[in-house]
């Protein structure tokens, strides 16, 4: 098997759940005596917002491929990110990653449009819900990408930063951003919602959530088994 470098920190519980569900999925495809060859270079979720903030996106740049470099030089085959966010920088750093970035979003953009996704609504950070870098690959596709209002945007944001990120779930938060799916759903007609900040799948998912969801780090975390199993 090749060896995973995952940049985790972008935040730290959904590192922790990377971490886990591709242990337990290589298991599952190689047996349960067979454990991936993973390393982890840790970023700061704080200092990739402030960046974002102040749209010094060279510097972010510069932050997400050091992170690559060092796991490269650590012996890493390929990389993955554990967040969406840094995603927005995604065109400066591939064309200088000296190793293949597997990417959550494309991963995420296929399962949509195998599932019949045509109308998706996008939940994830501010940087995420208002810029294009998540929306354009599933606009290719021909699936439209609907995102909240602006004030349930905030809202989401406020949220994630203050709670998520820290690991604290409360149900009236996840009763709140119910409401906002509920709303997306009557209001624009979705039929999917993409969880596309990877601490949302803390208080989401098919079991609470009015419609069906595309959970960026389960969709993402198949497709890195497979490169890691067939590999």
């Amino acid at each position: 098997m090749k060896k995973l470098g995952l940049i985790g920190g972008i935040g730290p519980e959904s590192t922790v759940a990377y971490y886990r569900k591709i242990i337990h999925g290589v298991q599952a495809q190689a047996g349960k005596e067979n454990l991936p060859r993973l390393s982890i270079e840790s970023l700061n979720a704080f200092t990739v917002f402030q960046l974002c903030r102040s749209r010094e996106f060279d510097q972010l740049g510069d932050y997400v491929l050091s992170a690559i470099r060092s796991l490269a030089a650590g012996g890493a085959d390929m990389v993955a990110l554990t967040g969406n966010t840094p995603n927005i920088v995604m065109d400066r750093i591939l064309p200088a990653s000296p190793i293949p970035i597997v990417s959550a979003i494309d991963a995420t953009c296929n399962a949509a449009q195998k599932r019949g996704a045509r109308r998706v609504g996008l939940l994830g950070t501010v940087f995420t819900m208002t810029n294009t870098f998540f929306k354009t690959p599933f606009e290719d596709k021909g699936m439209e990408v609907i995102v909240p209002s602006e004030s349930q945007i905030a809202r989401i944001q406020a949220k994630i930063e203050a709670e998520l990120e820290h690991g604290i779930v409360k149900d009236d938060t996840r009763q709140e951003f119910i409401a906002i799916i509920q709303d997306l759903q009557q209001r624009e007609g979705i039929d999917h919602v993409a969880l596309a900040c990877t601490e949302l799948p803390l208080i989401l998912s098919d079991n609470n959530s009015p419609v069906p969801c595309l959970d960026t780090v389960e969709i993402h975390v198949e497709a890195l088994v497979q490169a890691v199993v067939s590999s």
